[in-house]
């Protein structure tokens, strides 16, 4: 057979926004990827939740169905790729497919974060690979970065900004000065938030991202319950004003880590204070980038689109280009991909970090000094404090501490003794403070 009269044929499950621009871009370059990949690549069928919505592509009705169960039981379809969203329906479907010896590509976050161990082991089983790049990052290639162009390298950290509706609404609140609900109310309207924004802003989308990036580079599987994801839902202007003050940006950001004589993994999402010197602190708007450091290549960055339509389509794309190739030449997937039994987590209170917290006080003296003895007596040092100038008009004024480094349970040791003085309110905040080296 000549090289470009290959055929493999798809079946795409989900036609929203991003399996509308799989569809849209794989029509526009087809000709394009056919010579370059030597295959052509052919959407057969298309499964939707219902035929009569509008859409943003036109596709041929004799290719519409209402059951996905048509695309894996068509024995002519090479390639599913899911992109229905949700976890359990998608996680059926996911299965299904690799029980019938289909390749499977997916942009499906959740259901690897939660089914992942599962649905890697099945792959293997059956012999049918299954790829995952569009479920990380949208279009920067991090988990083809990991798995096999950094094969040769232990990783010592990963810090991620990996969910863009966060990271837009968080630097409108930097540079623009509004508050959290304006921002978000912005981001929805320009598209840049889904109408359930709720994965977004709790931190939960970019957690489940942290576990898969967990598994790649340290070859274990995290639950979802030993993953600690804090939201920005509660950063306030002030909190902003402050960390502007100190030298530092507020950023969404995702750790991931093992310390290299001990097994258990850290990963962990919550908003960070970022030194303004580090090239994260100056990644806005909806753009994503992943600091990852090896330890023989030093420190690498990815940068670019993590989300939206055509991002994420270009790296489901790139997966339908490697699975055409990989069946080809009757290959599994390339790189390295860790089995991934259940790893340990690092506890959250063992996790070590410096500290910002903003604490509500009595405008009297001596309220440092009692502050500083607790501090002293928990062995957590104090970096610097911030005392604005206070209003007459209040009993309380803000008092802000950078904290040096110390585990979570001893910070949270001092700060329970912290508000249990008569001088302080209860309504305070802590961040977490990343100086970002390895």
């Amino acid at each position: 057979m000549d090289k470009k009269e290959k055929q493999l044929r798809i079946g795409l499950a989900g036609l929203g926004n991003v399996g509308a621009g799989v569809y849209k871009n794989l029509e526009k370059n087809q000709s394009l990827l056919c010579e370059r990949i030597g295959t052509e690549l052919v959407v057969k069928k298309v499964a939707v939740r219902d035929l009569s919505r509008k859409r943003d592509v036109a596709v041929p009705s004799d290719k519409l169905t209402t059951d996905w169960k048509e695309l894996i039981d068509d024995p002519e379809i090479d390639i599913i790729v899911e992109l229905i969203g949700g976890v359990d329906e998608a996680h059926e479907l996911i299965v299904a497919a690799l029980n019938a010896n289909k390749a499977v590509v997916t942009g499906n976050k959740a259901v690897l974060a939660e089914k992942g161990k599962e649905l890697i082991e099945l792959s293997e089983k059956q012999n049918s690979p299954l790829y995952c790049e569009a479920a990380v990052a949208g279009g920067i290639p991090i988990i083809k970065a990991v798995k096999e162009a950094l094969i040769g390298n232990r990783i010592t950290s990963i810090f991620g900004i990996i969910n863009g509706t966060s990271n837009y609404i968080l630097t409108r609140m930097t540079t623009a000065g509004i508050t959290f609900e304006e921002a978000l109310k912005e981001a929805t309207q320009k598209g840049f938030a889904e109408a359930d924004p709720s994965l977004d802003i709790n931190g939960w989308d970019a957690g489940h991202k942290a576990i898969i990036l967990g598994w790649l580079s340290y070859g274990h599987w995290l639950r979802p319950e030993e993953v600690s994801v804090i939201g920005i839902e509660d950063i306030s202007l002030e909190d902003v004003s402050f960390a502007k003050e100190l030298g530092y940006e507020i950023k969404l950001l995702g750790v991931i880590r093992q310390a290299e004589e001990d097994p258990r993994i850290e990963v962990r999402v919550s908003p960070t204070l970022i030194p303004n010197g580090h090239i994260l602190s100056s990644v806005d708007g909806v753009f994503n980038a992943v600091a990852v450091h090896g330890d023989v290549v030093g420190e690498t960055l990815f940068y670019g689109s993590g989300a939206g339509q055509d991002a994420t389509s270009s790296a489901v794309i790139s997966d339908l280009a490697d699975a055409a190739e990989n069946i080809h030449n009757d290959v599994g997937c390339t790189g390295f991909i860790p089995k991934g039994d259940f790893g340990t987590a690092l506890p959250l209170n063992e996790t070590l970090s410096q500290y910002y917290l903003r604490l509500s006080v009595a405008d009297r003296p001596g309220v440092l000094a009692e502050i500083a003895d607790i501090t002293g007596k928990n062995n957590v040092g104090i970096l610097s404090v911030i005392q604005p100038e206070p209003d007459s008009s209040s009993k309380h004024i803000p008092l802000v501490l950078l904290l040096h480094d110390a585990s979570y349970g001893t910070v949270q040791n001092a700060l329970s003794s912290i508000l249990g003085l008569e001088s302080v309110e209860a309504k305070h905040t802590l961040l977490r403070v990343e100086t970002l080296k390895s």
